[in-house]
């Protein structure tokens, strides 16, 4: 059978409470900005907002003026959604656990994952969030999971537990070997 090959995200819509609580929290908190709303052309009695998450593409809500924030966490049963993670630069993660903390915004403090660096929170209808910054730079012309998956394939070549830095690293090498072009005949001196 042939594949429905994906090539990205196109969007993701979450259900939310009120319009302006989306506003202060997609935009005001997370600085998406705020591209464009509509009515939620499936339902008459919902908003709908749409945001740009950094890269073009979109995070849109529903929104219902009946409807109020909820605090408690959103449900992890299999199915559900359990985060969202967005990528920041480092100069931002830096400034992430300061920033929340002056806003009364509980997280859990920086969180190292080998490959990256997190910051968890809940947005006020109680989805987790994930802010996470990346430890490399792919080379040009690779992606960051171009990285990964090279990166990957060395952690378990040395059955090492998870990604580190290390393999980033040489994961790099391997690559910038493969994609690069030079007139050396020994590149390893």
């Amino acid at each position: 059978m042939r594949k429905l090959q994906a090539q990205g995200v196109h969007h993701i819509t979450l259900t939310g409470a009120d319009r302006q609580t989306s506003i202060d929290f997609w935009e005001g908190v997370l600085g998406m900005p705020f591209v464009f709303d509509q009515p939620n052309l499936d339902d008459p009695d919902e908003g709908h907002l749409y945001f740009d998450p950094g890269d073009g593409r979109l995070i849109t809500v529903f929104t219902n003026e009946a409807r109020k924030p909820v605090h408690n966490r959103t449900p992890t049963d299999p199915g559900c959604v359990h985060h969202l993670a967005f990528n920041v630069s480092r100069a931002t993660f830096s400034q992430v656990a300061e920033r929340l903390t002056e806003r009364g915004i509980g997280h859990s403090g920086p969180k190292d994952r080998g490959f990256m660096d997190s910051i968890y929170f809940k947005d006020p209808l109680g989805l987790l969030i994930e802010l996470a910054c990346y430890r490399f730079e792919p080379p040009r012309g690779c992606s960051h999971a171009d990285v990964m998956i090279e990166a990957h394939r060395i952690r378990v070549e040395r059955g090492d537990y998870n990604i580190q830095e290390v393999h980033l690293a040489d994961a790099i090498e391997r690559l910038v070997a493969r994609t690069q072009q030079t007139l050396s005949s020994d590149r390893g001196s």
